[in-house]
């Protein structure tokens, strides 16, 4: 089945709801107007998305601050109008799905920031390490941010890891069977000199698995000696956080990918209020 934000938007919609939401139901049926504001400095992602989610009640949103732009502490992101039940019966959905992917987006520009000030060529970019049926919305706010979303599904691209050549246990005899495929392949290495085999079997990217940044510009000038750095594509993978990522952009590895954009998010804090 083809996947369908909107159809994932009704879902989130319908979980919060259940039968009926029994406590908007007592209210009078009234027309209203309300506007979701920011309470600290962010980076906005997921307002196109919250204006679907009250579009499946009939509600109407003007958008105020668009995705990728910067809010300031107390600044109105979105303003919405429509029966007050409506309204209410969205909000904690909308705020959610808003909080989190502002701040997705918002930890994804910190870090994007600190690579482009040491001068990189280094991409950042997410991982699989996002919340079960959220992953391309976590994924939309990394964009936002100015990351990149490296493959979305299994089926995009394969990537051998660590457990699947414990049981394949060669790393020839996988690689070689990856090659009889089309697209791209991916693996992951611990050591230089397996980076280094990837690199003469065709790998086109090859992930360091927590290598540090002398271990990575070792194995990026031994591969440039044997002339395979052209070749391929290089990721830094491991341990990669806010605190050490300036010392791997400093390598001008290709890739640098970070699990805790999304695995953990810190959701930024928002509000609705009801203006009349």
């Amino acid at each position: 089945m083809r996947y369908s934000p909107k159809r994932e938007l009704k879902r989130f919609l319908d979980e919060d709801i259940g039968k009926i939401d029994i406590t908007s139901k007592l209210l009078q049926k009234k027309k209203i107007t309300a506007k979701i504001i920011t309470r600290e400095k962010t980076i906005v992602a997921g307002t196109k998305f919250v204006k679907d989610l009250f579009s499946l009640k009939k509600c109407k949103v003007k958008i105020i601050k668009k995705d990728g732009s910067l809010a300031k502490e107390n600044q109105i992101i979105l303003i919405i109008s429509g029966d007050a039940r409506d309204v209410l019966t969205c909000e904690r959905t909308a705020l959610n799905l808003l909080s989190r992917m502002c701040g997705i987006a918002t930890k994804t520009n910190n870090l994007r920031r600190k690579i482009k000030r040491v001068g990189s060529k280094s991409k950042l970019f997410a991982t699989r390490k996002t919340a079960p049926g959220l992953r391309f919305f976590d994924k939309e706010a990394v964009k936002i941010g100015g990351g990149e979303k490296h493959r979305m599904t299994l089926n995009e691209m394969i990537m051998i890891k660590d457990n699947h050549l414990a049981v394949e246990s060669s790393i020839t005899d996988i690689l070689h069977k990856a090659k009889k495929t089309r697209g791209r392949i991916e693996i992951e290495v611990e050591t230089q000199k397996d980076a280094i085999l990837c690199a003469q079997l065709g790998a086109d990217i090859i992930m360091l698995d927590n290598f540090s940044p002398a271990q990575i510009t070792k194995t990026m000038k031994k591969l440039t000696e044997l002339k395979l750095r052209d070749k391929i594509i290089l990721e830094a993978s491991g341990r990669i956080n806010s605190k050490n990522i300036t010392k791997y952009a400093e390598t001008n590895v290709d890739m640098i990918s970070v699990g805790s954009i999304t695995n953990s998010v810190d959701g930024i804090d928002l509000s609705l209020e009801i203006s009349s």
